[in-house]
């Protein structure tokens, strides 16, 4: 989740709050009072996605008008939590802008070019609002599905909006209105030079077609999370009205003489249109978009919507979504409807970002697919990257296909990456685990994996001199000393130096992945020292280290914690980071502490590569299972930043698969929920999405391993079509209940043979068949065995 010190929400307040506040904020919706779900009935799956889930208290999702992964992104505009342009937190509506990102942190990002629509008091130009701290409005009623966005504003006016791939349009609906004179006002709308966050930094300029009416123009804006700058281009027209009188505006609403104008520096500005009072109620404005330039915006708009048609725009959204959705089938078994709109609404959010920028890419010439907005792979790599192998391998295909052309041509794997630029890095190089979880799982696609290997091992050979945005720091250490010291002097690069604890495991891991590629390809040194250096966790923990909470020893020794060069111990209090403990005191900045975003507790469960290592070091299954109860049950845990997803799993390495199963429904609803703060904390471009969404389909994966983690789905059955192959794969429940009384596997089947691993790898899926899993009201000795377990690094034969 990306986090810097000077912005963010109040997290820890959330998590300290998760469980004595869920009777007052989590109570589902009325249906008189849930927008976004309560469109008809029937059997059309979009009419189970709550556009609005995680609109409120810091979780960002984008609740407005997008293809899959679509880089065009139309909403109102909100002046409150506006990360995703629009909040369900009452705030006053500032404008309607075409692009956004979905459920980031950081600050906000995107939303360039708003227009406003408006009535200008007693029909006078200079009685118009243009800049965005004069054009609020109160919100009214409000309503989105996919694919589309309406709302009408306080003064009456409404707005809807859907889009193609680059291009939005909005249908502005004006009621009749009248001046003090009587006269009637004429409908105008301004359009604006700026983005959400006040960004624009460079140059900008418009310009308008006295013929047509057409407005085109061009902006240099910051990125939300990383450095650079990145131009952006639009074009804007109109109908269902007369050709409106346009004019270019600067400063706080000075109209200029003449059709065009170049911005220097900062300075306010944009357009404003005005209309005669429309025989018809609507306007439609379309805006297509480019970073290429304004021409190409032009193109984009024209060839997309050529005709203005605003329905048939929609309903062609609407059928890209159900293409998506189709892959999925589920028989409910009489579950609460709620459910079900958790699950089609995270399956929905998965597919919001990465964006596909394919053709619309200024920074280098290739044939190759180009996606933006990995924001950020930190968080995607654990659930997000992996729920689209399953269900859009195609489209995960290109992506990988990008990640691989962006290491290509500029020289380092992203971390993190928007708006064409480079983001921070906050850990490892985890873009390593998507290229591997592919890897493993033989993602198909024209996909080279021969330099998709030199791009890992790059990460983990060599430093950039400057590191905060790509890469690995410290590695001259890390290949000398096998850990990250404490205070890094023998740093080669420049970079943040803190969280030596969280980056030696999760460079463990990135090595551990490149070694399975390295084995995949047959380079058997590679294999050898990059599984060497997967064991380095091991270094950073100290066996003797306690922890207590307020004064009272939990009863548990043994933890990660900082190390100084010369191999003595530095001390980070185990709880620190978490809800308990100073949990503000772990982002990006020089005080941030060893571990990011999260307490030496929660890093020292992240061994992935070697669970059963690591229940052996922590004493054994059954403390193993003590220890890992108390994490979760103490209140240390946040479940809202993502390295708590792969927690409520790793009772199958104890052998206690059916603790999973149970840890999944304590989260499931009560977390994870129908209402406006449906998620625990930013949904990071739907990852809070795919974990629930994997949570209850059953089979949670261990990224960049072929190993998902089987537990009973949330539902009687369900079925997922392979787009690789065209297999279907389906898991069924026997004794399913409802009430979910029953959710302890009793045996399993695999097309009528007994399975008694509990995981299950990705040739089920690529394959196709049947998993049956008798259920009861009793952990069973099903999955318990230590041949039934997962594999790990330490026991693999």
């Amino acid at each position: 989740m990306p986090r810097i010190k000077h912005a963010q929400v109040a997290r820890a307040t959330c998590a300290l709050a998760l469980i004595c506040l869920y009777s007052i904020y989590v109570t589902p919706w009325s249906p008189a009072s849930k927008p976004g779900v309560q469109r008809g009935s029937g059997a059309d799956v979009l009419n189970l996605v709550n556009m609005f889930i995680g609109t409120k208290n810091g979780g960002h999702a984008f609740p407005g008008a997008s293809l899959p992964y679509g880089m065009a992104k139309a909403s109102p505009d909100c002046v409150d939590e506006a990360h995703g342009g629009f909040a369900s937190d009452g705030s006053d509506i500032s404008g309607f802008s075409h692009m956004h990102d979905s459920g980031t942190g950081g600050t906000i990002s995107l939303g360039n070019f708003p227009i406003f629509p408006q009535y200008c008091e007693d029909d006078d130009v200079s009685n118009c609002k243009f800049t965005k701290d004069t054009r609020l409005v109160a919100r009214g009623s409000y309503d989105a599905s996919p694919g589309y966005f309406d709302i009408t504003l306080a003064n009456g006016i409404r707005g809807e909006a859907t889009v193609t791939a680059h291009t939005a349009l909005y249908r502005f609906t004006f009621p009749k209105n009248v001046s003090s004179t009587g006269k009637l006002l004429r409908p105008t709308i301004t359009l604006d030079l700026n983005d959400l966050a006040n960004t624009r930094t460079g140059d900008a300029k418009v310009s308008v077609n006295s013929q047509t009416s057409q407005i085109s123009g061009s902006g240099i804006f910051a990125p939300s999370f990383g450095i650079g700058r990145y131009e952006l281009h639009f074009c804007a027209d109109f109908s269902g009205v007369d050709m409106p009188e346009t004019a270019i505006w600067e400063g706080i609403g000075s109209l200029v003489n003449g059709t065009e104008k170049e911005f220097l520096g900062y300075s306010y500005g944009g357009t404003v249109s005005r209309f005669r009072p429309p025989r018809s109620d609507h306007i439609l404005v379309r805006v297509g978009l480019s970073f290429i330039s304004p021409s190409q915006a032009c193109r984009n708009a024209e060839s997309e919507i050529p005709k203005f048609e605003f329905e048939k725009v929609r309903k062609a959204a609407e059928a890209e979504w159900r293409k998506k959705f189709n892959v999925i089938k589920t028989l409910s078994g009489g579950i609460d409807k709620d459910l079900e709109i958790i699950f089609w609404s995270g399956f929905y959010r998965t597919m919001l970002s990465p964006q596909d920028y394919t053709g619309e890419n200024p920074l280098w010439n290739s044939t190759e697919p180009y996606f933006d907005s990995f924001y950020c792979i930190w968080d995607s790599f654990r659930s997000q990257h992996p729920f689209l192998t399953l269900v859009d391998p195609i489209e995960q295909s290109r992506m990988v296909r990008a990640l691989i052309d962006i290491w290509k041509f500029e020289g380092k794997l992203p971390d993190c990456r928007m708006s064409l630029c480079q983001g921070f890095t906050q850990g490892g190089s985890n873009a390593d685990v998507v290229l591997a979880d592919a890897y493993v799982k033989k993602l198909g696609g024209p996909i080279d994996w021969n330099l998709a290997y030199r791009a890992v091992v790059s990460d983990a050979e060599d430093e950039l001199d400057s590191w905060d945005f790509a890469g690995r720091g410290g590695l001259n250490s890390w290949k000398r000393l096998s850990f990250i010291p404490i205070d890094d002097e023998n740093d080669q690069g420049s970079g943040l130096t803190s969280r030596s604890v969280s980056r030696t495991v999760e460079f463990a891991y990135n090595d551990f992945c490149i070694a399975a590629m390295a084995e995949g390809l047959k380079h058997e040194k590679d294999q050898k020292k990059y599984l060497s250096r997967a064991g380095n966790w091991q270094n950073l923990f100290n066996p003797t280290q306690n922890s207590s909470i307020e004064g009272v020893d939990t009863g548990f020794v043994g933890f990660l914690q900082p190390r100084n060069a010369n191999l003595t111990w530095e001390f980070q209090d185990p709880a620190r980071c978490s809800p308990l403990l100073f949990p503000d005191s772990c982002y990006l900045d020089g005080g941030g502490g060893e571990t990011y975003e999260g307490a030496c507790w929660l890093y020292t469960f992240f061994v992935p590569q070697d669970m059963a290592a690591l229940v052996k070091l922590l004493g054994g299954p059954a403390k193993f299972v003590e220890r890992l109860n108390f994490l979760h049950e103490s209140g240390l845990l946040y479940m809202g930043d993502e390295q708590a997803f792969l927690t409520v799993f790793l009772y199958h390495y104890a052998g206690r698969p059916a603790l999973s199963a149970k840890r999944a429904h304590a989260y499931i609803p009560k977390e994870f929920n129908n209402t406006i703060n449906g998620i625990p904390g930013n949904d990071d471009s739907g990852a809070m999405g795919s974990f629930v969404t994997l949570t209850m389909m059953g089979v949670f994966p261990n990224p960049g391993q072929d190993v998902y983690f089987i537990t009973p789905p949330f539902f009687k059955e369900i079925s997922v079509v392979n787009g690789q192959t065209g297999k279907t794969a389906t898991i069924r429940n026997i004794n399913f209940d409802p009430e979910y009384k029953n959710i302890y596997i009793q045996n399993a089947t695999r097309n009528g043979e007994f399975w008694d691993r509990n995981w299950i790898d990705h040739s089920f899926f690529l394959e196709g068949g049947i998993l049956e899993l008798t259920l009861g009201p009793e952990e069973s000795k099903w999955g318990t065995r230590e041949e039934d377990l997962p594999p790990s690094m330490s026991t693999k034969k």
